[in-house]
Parts: structure tokens; C-alpha cells; sequence
């Protein structure tokens, strides 16, 4: 039993390894598809662990406080000590599934961030275009009597008017950090 509980702590030490070099590349913004793979195949070792220590844990329990025959009573305090084992081995599987937990949700929220700004930008390039449009759509309806269609500079006005409001919105945009 003591063979078998000091490799689950092998593994745990191992997984607890790995799950910080992929928290920290998750913090730090650094990670990829594979990074989130590997943090779901984990997860799913976890959970697999969970279901192997759990009972085995169960079994140290019963071995510690149950009068077996065959079984000396003096042996007792290792088995307090197995329990003790199993039970921190269960606290760091639990706790390394809600740090692998926090993992997808940070990815999640960065995710949404990026997907956030990705729309704003979208949100702003096509308040900028409407304003040519609006205006192109106004003066294509083909209306006869448009003061401006006689002007003499109603043209570069119109141009001006359009390049204006364009550059106006460009530059609110860009300020708020929209663009």
C-alpha cells in the first residue's frame, strides 16, 4: 500500500508540474490550441485519478480504524499514516482540478476580451463607412432640385463633408480605443 500511495504522489508532483508551466503560459497571454488540449486531457487525468484514490483511499481508512483478523494491531499507525497520505493525495487532486478549472476560464475570458475588441473594431469601421454612404446614398437618388447640384464647388464641399466627418469618427474612435 505504501509502494502505491508514494506513486500517486510521484504523479501528482508531476501533473502539479505541468498544470503550473501551462497556468503561467495562460497568464501570461503566451498560450495555444495545444496548451488548451493538454489542459483538457490533464482535467481528464484528474479525474480519472479521482476515481482511483478514492476508494483506495477508503480502503486505508477501514484498514486503520476495522479489526481485520490477520491483521496485527500494532500495524495500525502506518495506516493511520496511508490515510493521512490518501487524504492529502484526494486535497491535491481536488485542488489541481479547480486550478486547471481556472485555466478554462481565464481562457474564456481572454477569449471574449479578444473577441470584444475584435467587434468594437468592427463596431468603428463600419460607423466611419456609413458616413459615405449615407451621403453617396442621399446624392444618388437622382433629385433635380438639390441646391448644391448647382453650386459651383458643391462637389469638393460634399468631398469635404465626407473626408470631415470620416476623419472626425476616425480620430473619436482611435482615441477611445476603438481602432
Amino acid at each position: 500500500m505504501t509502494f502505491v500511495v508514494d506513486n500517486y504522489l510521484q504523479v501528482i508532483g508531476k501533473l502539479q508540474v505541468e498544470a503550473d508551466a501551462i497556468d503561467e503560459r495562460i497568464e501570461s497571454g503566451d498560450f495555444n490550441r495545444s496548451d488548451i488540449r493538454r489542459l483538457y486531457a490533464l482535467r481528464r487525468e484528474l479525474v480519472r485519478m479521482r476515481r482511483v484514490t478514492g476508494p483506495t483511499g477508503e480502503i486505508c481508512k477501514r484498514l486503520r480504524t476495522v479489526a481485520i483478523p490477520g491483521i496485527d494491531p500494532e500495524v495500525r499507525p502506518y495506516f493511520d499514516d496511508l490515510d493521512t497520505h490518501m487524504r492529502t493525495i484526494n486535497e491535491s487532486v481536488d485542488a489541481l482540478r479547480e486550478v486547471m478549472d481556472f485555466g478554462f476560464e481565464a481562457v474564456h475570458l481572454q477569449e471574449a476580451a479578444r473577441q470584444g475588441d475584435v467587434a468594437r473594431r468592427f463596431a468603428g469601421w463600419a460607423a466611419i463607412l456609413a458616413v459615405p454612404t449615407a451621403i453617396a446614398g442621399i446624392y444618388g437618388m437622382n433629385f433635380e432640385h438639390m441646391p448644391e447640384l448647382k453650386w459651383e464647388y458643391g462637389y469638393y464641399f460634399v468631398l469635404a463633408l465626407i473626408l470631415g466627418a470620416s476623419g472626425l469618427l476616425y480620430a473619436l474612435f482611435r482615441r477611445s480605443g476603438w481602432l
